[in-house]
């Protein structure tokens, strides 16, 4: 588990293929404290397994599935990555709680500097966008931001300019793909609300009476 606040760029030093996916080496920017053969780190956003970790180095696998779904397989050597390490439970929330499981791709469709903060307007998938709320929170490369506004099939977000400076959305242009995780408490919330099967679509249009009651065991 993640917080969307990102430790700083690191950088792809290479990329092989293996077993039908990918490996990754890639180095951070900044100091792996204390690190564990096999920890979890956000890499744009996509939750990978690290391994043979030396001193800034560390190599991850990639599988078809994520490169599918994410960026990463369009990234090459030298190309920048928002790192950030698994959550501490002893750590602030500064952000807010993110799987590192990329949702989809979208695009950015403007960006517009309006006195010191950059304005970024995305399109994405009509199928996520119901995950899509005013004012909050949005997971784009693993930075956790808020939402402005939405509408249909497109949302935008305001950046302020520490967050361009220390991560890689300040290299984003018109075009540029990013990895997108909506927040997962509506996803879970939309599932508990969402009828498993055609008794329960039944159910949940019949008004709660002692037949009801009874049929499900309360009397």
């Amino acid at each position: 588990m993640f917080t969307g606040i990102i430790e700083g760029i690191g950088r792809i030093a290479g990329k092989r293929t293996a077993g039908g996916g990918m490996v990754f080496d890639l180095e951070a920017g900044f100091e792996l404290t204390d690190p564990e053969e096999g920890e979890s780190i956000a890499v744009n956003g996509v939750c990978l397994t690290a391994y043979s970790i030396r001193g800034r180095r560390f190599s991850a696998d990639v599988s078809p599935e994520t490169l599918s779904r994410t960026k990463l397989g369009s990234l090459g050597p030298g190309d920048p990555v928002n790192l950030e390490r698994a959550l501490k439970l002893s750590d602030r929330l500064g952000g807010h709680l993110v799987s590192g499981h990329v949702d989809c791709m979208a695009s950015v469709a403007g960006r517009k500097e309006t006195g010191k903060y950059t304005i970024f307007s995305f399109s994405i998938p009509r199928e996520q966008e119901r995950y899509i709320i005013e004012k909050g929170s949005i997971t784009i490369d693993g930075v956790s931001l808020t939402v402005n506004s939405c509408a249909a099939g497109i949302f935008a977000v305001s950046i302020i300019p520490h967050t361009l400076q220390v991560t890689t959305l300040g290299d984003l242009k018109v075009g540029s793909k990013v990895n997108i995780e909506v927040d997962l408490i509506g996803k879970y919330v939309e599932k508990l609300l969402s009828p498993r099967t055609e008794s329960d679509a039944q159910d949940k249009g019949e008004d709660l009476n002692q037949a009801f009651l009874a049929r499900h065991g309360f009397l």
